[in-house]
């Protein structure tokens, strides 16, 4: 008997080897197949009260690479629209939920960083450059074409930190913007020797709301390849440009590579664990594990293991050096296998119970799900070995897969 297709989640990684704004991904974003009719249609569910000629397309070349460039032309000057402007604007519009629902969260994010680099409320935030029809429409934009393009794992590329000064609404700042060092707080960046602004604030906010890891690309198979060219020129030479990869992630049953983080406590109070061990389960992680040791001097302790996807390792570091009292870690790189796996249902006398289907070299098995069992045992006042002994009379041919896999 086979075992349920593995589904394959759709995985976009943004390559940002010089750095990332919204018209750049949004370009990248049309370079690798978004309709601009579909993104028309859409964007006029905004129902802006400015004019604005739609959208400027042009492909342009730099360092012999072909890219999308993209512009937005406003015919009049936008008002400073604040944070509560913007939330009932796209509260009020005619877009579709999850599009509304991710834009919302990108200004959010920017708007609770403005709050923080301004000392106000988050009432009286006031968005200048960033509430301008063109921000609005880079923004609403990307959440368009993430939807269109279904995209489960947003992976990024570390960020370019580079230096220099940009004229704002606020007058003369220093690079990278207040607000961008505000949002790239907890995410991976590098510094680079250019006066000159690569990392937008609307960029950094995509990222921060949008992006599910960051680090190398990850297993994956590619489909398609967008370009989203900057408008400035850079100094040094180098293409000013955004690359955005989207395809199928892996899943492959063998031969995965992990990332193992690990470190050694003997000064921590363990019963802040199971917190901690939810939190990077929530995070991504694949596996915590607790571990009782002797350590130095003969003292107690416990040894932290954390199994993570090698995208997610700057995250879960962050989520162990904030939880506990770790003043070091120690990372290393492994292979693992694992069994094709899917989560499902099987019907019992005490109910339906949730079931992983295994595919294991004896042939297909079905394990119950422990939360579940728990669940029905408490509500129906009888022991959980029934539950388990109920889910072990089912066959196979019982398993219902869920419309959510694993």
């Amino acid at each position: 008997m086979m075992p349920p297709r593995a589904h394959r989640p759709t995985t976009a990684y943004l390559d940002c080897f010089s750095g990332i704004s919204g018209d750049m991904f949004l370009g990248a974003l049309l370079d690798a197949g978004l309709p601009l009719d579909l993104l028309t249609e859409t964007l006029a569910g905004l129902d802006l009260p400015e004019s604005y000629q739609l959208l400027c397309l042009s492909t342009t070349r730099q360092s012999s690479l072909q890219a999308m460039q993209f512009e937005v032309k406003v015919a009049e000057q936008s008002p400073a629209r604040d944070w509560q402007a913007i939330q009932k604007m796209l509260q009020d519009s005619r877009l579709p939920q999850a599009i509304r629902a991710r834009a919302l969260a990108i200004f959010e994010v920017l708007a609770v960083a403005e709050a923080k680099v301004h000392g106000c409320p988050l009432s009286q935030v006031h968005f200048h450059e960033l509430g301008a029809v063109d921000s609005i429409i880079d923004i609403v934009g990307a959440a368009i074409g993430l939807e269109y393009f279904q995209i489960e794992q947003l992976v990024s590329a570390p960020l370019p930190w580079s230096r220099g000064w940009v004229q704002s609404g606020h007058g003369l700042l220093p690079l990278p913007a207040p607000a961008v060092c505000e949002l790239l707080q907890g995410i991976p960046v590098y510094g680079v020797e250019l006066e000159m602004e690569l990392v937008t604030p609307t960029g950094a906010a995509l990222v921060k709301a949008c992006a599910t890891g960051f680090g190398p690309l990850p297993p994956m198979a590619i489909r398609q390849v967008g370009l989203g060219a900057g408008s400035k020129t850079r100094a040094d030479g180098r293409p000013n440009l955004l690359r955005l990869m989207i395809g199928e992630g892996s899943v492959e049953p063998e031969a995965q590579r992990v990332s193992i983080i690990e470190t050694n406590l003997d000064d921590w109070s363990p019963e802040t664990f199971p917190f901690l061990s939810e939190q990077l389960l929530a995070q991504g992680a694949l596996d915590v594990t607790l571990i009782s040791v002797l350590m130095k001097k003969g003292r107690p302790g416990f040894t932290l293991q954390v199994m993570a996807p090698p995208s997610l390792v700057f995250p879960l570091q962050q989520r162990i050096l904030m939880e506990t009292t770790a003043i070091g870690l120690r990372l290393r790189e492994e292979d693992r296998r694992t069994l094709p796996r899917r989560l499902g249902t099987v019907e019992t006398p005490y109910g339906l119970v949730k079931v992983k289907w295994i595919d294991s070299p004896s042939g297909p098995r079905l394990t119950p799900e422990y939360e579940d069992c728990r669940r029905l045992a408490l509500t129906l006042g009888v022991a959980i070995a029934e539950i388990y002994r109920a889910v072990a009379a089912r066959s196979p041919q019982d398993f219902h897969e869920e419309t959510h896999p694993l």
